[in-house]
């Protein structure tokens, strides 16, 4: 149907709007129609402009290299103190001394991890972890050929010296290099690292004797010290020292040609103008600091973190794995399930990396804290009845219940309590004190290690086993709802995000976030 033409002010015909007229000739030419071209379709959101994986993965891997030690420094009393109690050792030790060699070295863990933290923010990420092999390696070398007990005493120590300086450093160090998409999973290796430190120690030591394990030991931080000297210093460090030109040879070198450099050094730089990081220089200015929301925030979330998972009973198993079986009346050998348990322990530590890419924080946290408290909770009521079939003389029945909830609460634990908290050191504090409280809150994960493991033996007198579990099992489950109100989701988030959140400068981490700027 066609238009009725109309005739404009200027005696010119006009048939219609413009979106129905046709084409028309002026000059006896056609005249040219030009269409809009098509919008392109639009990216995947996330992809554009990533660095190569690869590339970040090698400086991960490398860097959590140090990491294994702090297994290896928990496994190598389990098997060499049984070899030098013997009376067939060249060095016989006694009931006292075993109990120096294996506490010795989580008196030096703590102090290890509050002068990590400081050598971070002083002399760099990468130069921190370059020094942190030095006790670890002159610590197992000491070990290795030791011809007094007062020798290993003086290993012991310098291991876990460098045990606990190794922590912070790799996690924050890795998280400052890894893109949102990886930061998870790769800061999690730290976890794969110690899981896997001490089921090195578990073989090896089973097939050797006490002093070479040491001499092998000493192997893994030569290659971790070797290795750093090929990685750059992390972009965010050097920015905060006003060295942008080196910021940006890092970014290059861990990043590849893939990557939309320019934008991704300029966000930095722009984060570091709009909020003043400059390095801190007095101790006034790093007080000031510390005391700041967007620092005593996060350090509370992560403090009461590790609090809860530690007494979830998990380094209680751990440490006690074969009284535990013992007093499950589980009939299978004690030691076979003992290494079994740290196979499996590996293992999901590796899904969990993987899970952590994916689902993020806050569900691998409350699959933990469910998990935990219900196969706690399960063991606890078992006990009782052992108990109970104990004092009547009774055999003991269904004896695969206790083996399970054991292998289960592994499984879940790991999945969540034995990664998370680790992977968000390196996450939720501002640049500038990163380092120094990292390196307070492994101070403050270790002495939640060393409560639970030191009240195990009284609790286990004061409540007897089901008890002690039951107990274990009911503050995992209360902690699910302090997760709940107060973890925040840091998954796929940048940095700056992150201290953005905590500073108070955005609202949430969830989506759209509205910006309000701090006057």
């Amino acid at each position: 149907m066609c238009s009725m033409a109309s005739t404009s002010s200027h005696g010119v015909p006009y048939y219609g709007s413009l979106s129905d007229a046709k084409p028309f000739i002026k000059n006896g030419v056609k005249a040219t129609i030009t269409k809009t071209p098509e919008k392109p379709p639009k990216e995947k959101p996330g992809k554009e402009g990533r660095g190569k994986a690869f590339k970040q993965i090698v400086a991960a891997l490398i860097v959590n290299l140090g990491t294994i030690n702090t297994g290896m420094a928990f496994g190598f009393s389990a098997t060499a103190l049984p070899q030098l109690k013997s009376g067939n050792s060249t060095m016989t030790i006694t009931e006292s001394e075993a109990s120096w060699i294996a506490s010795l070295s989580a008196v030096g863990t703590p102090i290890g991890c509050i002068l990590s933290g400081y050598l971070m923010d002083n002399i760099g990420r990468r130069r921190t972890l370059i020094f942190t092999e030095v006790p670890l390696i002159i610590g197992w070398i000491i070990i290795s050929f030791a011809q007094n007990v007062v020798m290993i005493y003086i290993g012991r120590l310098l291991v876990g010296l460098g045990s606990g300086m190794v922590g912070a450093p790799a996690r924050v160090y890795t998280c400052e290099v890894s893109q949102p998409h990886l930061r998870g999973m790769l800061g999690a290796m730290a976890s794969v690292g110690v899981s896997t430190g001490v089921l090195i120690q578990y073989i090896i030591g089973s097939a050797t004797s006490w002093n070479i394990l040491a001499g092998v030991s000493a192997i893994v931080p030569i290659i971790s010290l070797l290795g750093m000297f090929v990685l750059p210093e992390t972009p965010n460090y050097l920015l905060t020292q006003d060295k942008t030109e080196k910021a940006e040879k890092s970014l290059s070198k861990l990043r590849g040609s893939t990557c939309n450099l320019n934008d991704e050094i300029q966000k930095m730089i722009s984060f570091k103008e709009k909020n003043h990081v400059e390095p801190l220089k007095s101790t006034r200015e790093i007080v000031k600091a510390l005391l700041a929301p967007s620092t005593l925030k996060p350090f509370g979330i992560l403090a009461l973190y590790f609090f809860i998972y530690q007494w979830c009973g998990v380094n209680t198993i751990t440490f006690y794995a074969v009284e535990v079986f013992e007093a499950s009346g589980a009939t299978l050998d004690k030691y076979s399930l003992t290494i079994s348990m740290g196979v499996l322990r590996v293992i999901f530590t590796v899904v969990g990396c993987i899970l952590c890419r994916r689902c993020g924080r806050r569900p691998l946290t409350f699959v933990s804290s469910l998990g935990c408290g219900t196969a706690m909770v399960v063991l606890s009521v078992y006990l009782y009845y052992v108990q109970y079939w104990k004092d009547n003389n009774l055999p003991p029945q269904y004896s695969w219940i206790p083996v399970a909830s054991i292998y289960l609460f592994m499984i879940f634990c790991t999945l969540g309590f034995l990664i998370v908290p680790w992977i968000m050191i390196g996450e939720v504090y501002p640049t500038q004190v990163r380092g120094i409280v990292g390196g307070l809150t492994t101070c403050v994960a270790h002495m939640s290690i060393f409560t639970v493991v030191k009240t195990f033996p009284l609790l286990k007198h004061s409540l007897n086993d089901y008890g002690t579990f039951g107990l274990y099992g009911a503050l995992s489950l209360a902690g699910t709802a302090f997760f709940y109100v107060f973890l925040p989701e840091t998954k796929g988030k940048t940095l700056q995000e992150i201290e953005d959140y905590f500073s108070g400068r955005i609202k949430s981490l969830s989506g759209k976030n509205t910006q309000t700027e701090i006057a």
